[in-house]
């Protein structure tokens, strides 16, 4: 259980989100490479000009799950990647902001609904390393629980490698309020790499990398925004549909 502490540093935490930077895998392990073919690398380009890093998972070929916090002018998309030193057969896909669909009630002060979709043109090639990942439904419960990135580890410097960590979720209103599962812990996501998919032991990603302070770590909860996620995926998909498709 959380203390009143944490709550408010939670709360302080996700209101300066634009300070912080989440998804560092602190505690983990590198994974066997291409065993997550729906891991997605993210590199933003800001209005500013500034580039910034988050990551992201595929939902199907047309598109990228992430963090409503991760938007930019301009995304490049990287599919299939495991070493970022070593990007051959790696498939690289730009999408520019008219793609990309935030939660229409995200709000940058209180990190509510911070979630986004992304979407690709053209679709991902589906192979051995690139695929997507199923979603929770409403009746799953998460259990035995990990975080992927390539975020910062340990030494303060971010991984060329994708890496994972196991985390134990905690039961507080206040999380299930903000429709987030919440971790606590000297292990989780930090800086680098918001957007990463919470993935549990049935291997549903359950939930989105969106705010970390103080060893404690908040996903969006995927099972409360179903309906929306169906919603952008059926009313944004019809364009890349050819006509023999139809056939």
């Amino acid at each position: 259980m959380f203390t009143h502490c944490s709550l408010a540093a939670l709360i302080l935490v996700l209101t300066l989100h634009d300070q912080v930077h989440t998804g560092e895998i602190v505690g983990g392990r590198e994974v066997a490479p291409h065993s997550r073919p729906y891991m997605v690398f993210l590199e933003l380009k800001k209005s500013n000009g500034n580039t910034t890093y988050c990551d992201g998972f595929l939902v199907n070929e047309h598109f990228v799950m992430t963090a409503a916090h991760c938007e930019a002018s301009s995304y490049k998309v990287f599919l299939g990647l495991h070493d970022y030193k070593n990007r051959r057969s790696v498939q690289i896909v730009t999408v520019d902001e008219t793609n990309a669909f935030p939660h229409e009630g995200y709000d940058k002060m209180s990190s509510k609904n911070d979630i986004m979709l992304l979407k690709l043109h053209p679709k991902a090639e589906f192979n051995k390393n690139v695929t997507s990942i199923a979603l929770a439904g409403r009746d799953d419960v998460p259990k035995s629980c990990a975080v992927l990135g390539w975020g910062k580890t340990e030494n303060g410097k971010a991984s060329d490698v994708l890496r994972e960590v196991n985390v134990k979720l905690t039961d507080t209103k206040f999380c299930a309020k903000e429709k987030k599962y919440c971790s606590k812990g000297t292990t989780g996501p930090s800086n680098g790499d918001s957007g990463g998919p919470l993935v549990c032991e049935c291997g549903k990603a359950y939930g989105v990398v969106s705010g970390s302070h103080q060893n404690t770590y908040g996903y969006m909860m995927i099972p409360e925004y179903r309906d929306w996620i169906d919603c952008v995926l059926k009313h944004n998909s019809f364009d890349d549909i050819s006509l023999n498709d139809l056939i």
